[in-house]
């Protein structure tokens, strides 16, 4: 049975951190693409940060250069850093792996933004 579970999230004020983990069992994330996506109240889920299996990453613009991904095949997990966080940023977080037809989510953690 494949797993993807997030785990991280929480409150953190205006300019504060976190860091969110992506934990996979049942399959072997270095073959995957993996991508963080967040959803909003009212709003799209929409791709925050992507990373291909050779490292290659991309960002939203909304983004760039305040969240890094990164991965780590030993531990079977990706993480996603988030620095200069923004009220704008509060929303479940989702991790995907993709490859092909096989298409994995995490059950989302709740990153919240707020003085």
């Amino acid at each position: 049975q494949v797993q993807l579970v997030e785990s991280g999230g929480g409150l953190v004020q205006p300019g504060g951190s976190l860091r969110l983990s992506c934990a996979a069992s049942g399959i072997i994330l270095s073959i995957y693409a993996m991508g963080w996506y967040r959803q909003a109240p009212g709003k799209q889920r929409e791709l925050v940060a992507a990373i291909t299996r050779d490292g290659s990453t991309n960002y939203a613009h909304s983004v760039k250069g305040r969240f890094t991904i990164s991965r780590d095949n030993a531990k079977n997990t990706v993480y996603l850093q988030m620095n200069s966080l923004k009220p704008e940023d509060t929303a479940v977080y989702y991790c995907n792996a993709a490859r092909t037809t096989r298409d994995y989510w995490g059950q989302g953690t709740q990153v919240t933004v707020s003085s």
